[in-house]
């Protein structure tokens, strides 16, 4: 099953995978702008003001429109242009001609060249061939593309949308992808949000944070890269005075909510620099510690964001990152970032090892007690 299952977690991987579309759109530097519209008789709509899917005909494709190769042809949109996206977003990254094979029926609106150019659909067969007309803006977007489908009942064991999952992952991918502006809108019950964040995962930080006291006032940022393996890392971190951790790890904007390698890499890179500042700067006070990976992380709200060329997704619900490589390389990136920050923020990094200490103190005080009462 290429979306994963026939659940409502694959009637709603229909939209990501269209949604994704849009995204790597936008990484590529086209296009700002996304529109979700669930509509009342049961279809959902993704809008974006990107160039537009291509419309022109493919001589290795018996002359047929790229168009309709991307929605017809499994993997076809990689075609186009090889070199203008490093990374895609997505799980399956299987693109929206799956979206098109299990919907009941699929249309296509493209505005582009000054034309609306539009084909519809019927589980992936062409219904409607390609037809074009002068252009007219809709909704306030005066170029880019329309997918609107609605999911195969025959196949889904639900094909109703729920508004509060598909909110929470556009909220999600706004935080992400810093500065694109993504709406979505509920037809039937005239719910809408609009999430647009310029601080990108500084805020998604934030927003974890929920009003918790700080331990220092600002958030700390690190966008660093591993130029030979093609890795990007962005990390997002703050302390508060609560007990608690709170780590949001992604790659390629899929979260990865069972972790991985790049949460084990930026685990170790965490300690190993805490532990260093702390020892160096004599923040430990002469004591011969060393501090814990749970005795750091003891109110830590964070987000890790990478980007890599080919995830491996392990796991029963493919939530977790396998690629063995990536923890050593982010355990580097994150330990050199993180270095040059305290180095610049010594009030900082003493702020974070008083509170690590006093984690450590309470789980040392809690050893000697469970040891007592045996």
């Amino acid at each position: 099953m290429y979306i994963g299952s026939t659940d409502i977690r694959g009637l709603h991987h229909l939209v990501y995978e269209v949604v994704d579309n849009a995204i790597d759109e936008a990484l590529a530097g086209y296009c700002n702008h996304i529109k979700v519209t669930i509509r009342k008789d049961g279809s959902c709509s993704v809008q974006d003001n990107g160039r537009g899917i291509p419309v022109d005909a493919m001589a290795d494709q018996d002359g047929k429109s790229a168009l309709e190769v991307v929605l017809t042809v499994l993997h076809a949109g990689g075609k186009f242009d090889k070199n203008t996206y490093q990374v895609s977003g997505g799980l399956h990254g299987v693109g929206v001609s799956v979206v098109n094979a299990l919907s009941e029926r699929l249309t296509a609106e493209v505005y582009r060249d000054g034309n609306i150019y539009e084909m519809s659909f019927a589980k992936g067969a062409v219904t409607k061939p390609l037809t074009s007309r002068k252009n007219a803006s809709r909704d306030g977007f005066d170029r880019g593309t329309i997918i609107t489908f609605k999911p195969d009942a025959t196949i889904f064991e639900t094909v109703t949308f729920d508004y509060d999952i598909l909110s929470y992952r556009m909220r999600e991918l706004a935080f992400l992808n810093t500065g694109i502006k993504i709406e979505i809108y509920d037809e039937r019950n005239d719910f809408s949000d609009i999430f647009h964040y310029e601080g990108g995962i500084r805020e998604f930080v934030k927003y974890l944070m929920g009003g918790k006291e700080p331990v220092h006032p600002d958030v700390i940022y690190l966008n660093t890269k591993d130029e030979a393996n093609k890795v990007e890392a962005e990390v997002a971190l703050q302390y508060s005075l609560t007990y608690s951790e709170n780590v949001m790890t992604f790659v390629n904007s899929v979260n990865t909510r069972e972790g991985g390698t790049h949460l084990e890499g930026f685990r170790s890179a965490l300690t190993r620099t805490i532990n260093k500042f702390g020892k160096e700067n004599n923040l430990f006070k002469n004591a011969d510690v060393t501090l814990k990976g749970e005795d750091v992380r003891e109110g830590l709200n964070a987000v890790i964001s990478i980007k890599i060329a080919n995830p491996q997704f392990e796991g029963q619900t493919k939530m977790r990152l396998g690629n063995s490589n990536v923890k050593g390389i982010v355990d580097s990136l994150v330990y050199q970032s993180l270095s040059e920050y305290f180095e610049e923020n010594p009030r900082v990094i003493a702020a974070i090892v008083e509170k690590a200490l006093t984690a450590a103190r309470a789980r040392e005080a809690a050893r000697k007690a469970k040891e007592l009462a045996r």
